[in-house]
């Protein structure tokens, strides 16, 4: 199913909103959630029903349904482990991942997430390669360590990780050599990396 960003948050929102409150929320307290108009919030829901990913009643409030709301998402036979150092003895399993469940609201999450397509080899030692996709928990504050999407004062993001020096400034520190630090007086946290997710 092919998405547009906004057209996901409009999806996440109605699933957590159903999760923590046992319905769906209305046109309007979704305009309120994304800040956007009724009207855009409207054009969203008729496409995500258009392509299947949502239902509703016609003339009827707190109708939406996610398809597929019992599934937790996309999920895959998970058949066992495979070794990356020394080799281990075969066991077949019958459990499922389920990327929701991985990437989703749990407890102490705010249930916000959405993703962002890396570009550039800052973050390479970290494991985080130009191409990868990141899972960010929306969140406004980060603790030292924590890999963060942040706003700079020049209006630019960046996917660094977070240190607050005993100075006051941010450290934004690359996990690539060739990069510098960037060191900020303030910067904007925009959301906290909880995953990272490669297509081959």
């Amino acid at each position: 199913m092919n998405l547009t960003p906004k057209q996901l948050r409009v999806l996440d929102y109605v699933r957590s909103y159903r999760q923590s409150h046992g319905c769906s929320p209305t046109m309007q307290e979704i305009a309120d959630e994304l800040g956007v108009s009724k009207v855009t919030v409207f054009e969203h829901v008729g496409a995500l029903v258009e392509k299947g990913a949502l239902t509703r009643e016609a003339n009827k409030a707190r109708s939406l349904s996610v398809v597929d709301e019992d599934d937790s998402g996309l999920a895959f036979p998970l058949v066992g482990r495979i070794a990356a150092g020394r080799p281990i003895e075969k066991c077949e399993t019958r459990e499922e991942l389920h990327l929701g469940e991985i990437f989703g609201p749990r407890l102490g999450r705010n249930g916000e997430m959405f993703a962002l397509q890396v570009e550039g080899e800052s973050m390479r030692d970290e494991g985080i390669f130009d191409g990868d996709y990141v899972i960010v928990e929306k969140r406004s504050t980060a603790r030292n360590g924590e890999r963060v999407v942040a706003l700079l004062p020049d209006g630019e993001t960046t996917l660094k990780t977070f240190f607050r020096e005993a100075d006051g400034t941010i450290r934004l520190q690359p996990a690539n050599p060739e990069f510098e630090p960037i060191i900020v007086r303030d910067c904007r946290v925009q959301g906290v990396v909880i995953g990272v997710m490669r297509r081959y």
